[in-house]
């Protein structure tokens, strides 16, 4: 998204955006590599269950006052100069889509079985809060995409929702719990190069210093003797 925005928005990405790309889609690409193997979840009575544990239901009432907070307090002031305060709503409300995209989809395939799963509470409430998530996430992404730099806005965003549903996943359905130490390593590796890059893409965002210009301030570099 960065990349397509400089061609066909005209919006300036340097070489510190560029090699902030690049360590981006390296970090995602060693995330997926080492990512842990989810737990089964076969039946929306056993998702019911899950989303019962106290600790998801303590993460979610955590992740639903703090998005209100930013909604209601913080982003009438600061929304239109800060730029994490858009993309942090977005992020935080996208746990929520996240999981009940998972329900959801449990449901369709136990339909798809012939099972009555269109009789089971969770679906509708599961399609309320999906609705709900993903219309406020469009509504605060069109707000930030508005105001500042979309080769910003997408790839912080990209950051600050993929901490926050790793974070569901773990809680939810425990995944890190069988992963083996180099996976681990291997994907907190993978998301610290992703945070390096987006640093790199968002700190420098006005420094002018292009390929060429590197590349001949380092020609006209004396060579050692």
């Amino acid at each position: 998204s960065a990349i397509l925005s400089s061609y066909f928005l005209n919006e300036k990405l340097n070489i510190h955006g560029k090699l902030g790309c690049v360590l981006s889609i390296l970090g995602s690409t060693v995330m997926v590599i080492h990512a842990p193997e989810e737990e089964e979840v076969t039946s929306l009575d056993e998702m019911e269950r899950k989303l019962q544990d106290p600790a998801f239901v303590t993460f979610a009432v955590l992740l639903t006052v703090v998005a209100l907070v930013l909604i209601v307090v913080v982003a009438p002031k600061r929304g239109q100069t800060n730029i994490l305060i858009y993309v942090l709503i977005c992020s935080l409300i996208g746990a929520f889509s996240v999981s009940s995209v998972k329900g959801l989809g449990i449901a369709i395939k136990q339909v798809l079985q012939r099972k009555p799963a269109y009789r089971h509470p969770l679906v509708y409430i599961l399609v309320g809060i999906l609705v709900l998530s993903v219309s406020t996430q469009i509504s605060y992404l069109n707000k930030a995409l508005d105001v500042f730099n979309t080769s910003l806005v997408t790839p912080i965003y990209y950051v600050c929702f993929t901490t926050t549903v790793v974070t569901c996943s773990i809680i939810l359905f425990k995944e890190w719990s069988s992963m083996e130490l180099g996976d681990i390593i291997g994907t907190l590796s993978g998301f610290c190069s992703i945070i390096i890059g987006i640093f790199l893409l968002h700190a420098f965002k006005n420094t002018n210093i292009t390929w060429s210009q590197l590349m001949s301030t380092v020609a006209k570099e004396p060579s050692l003797p």
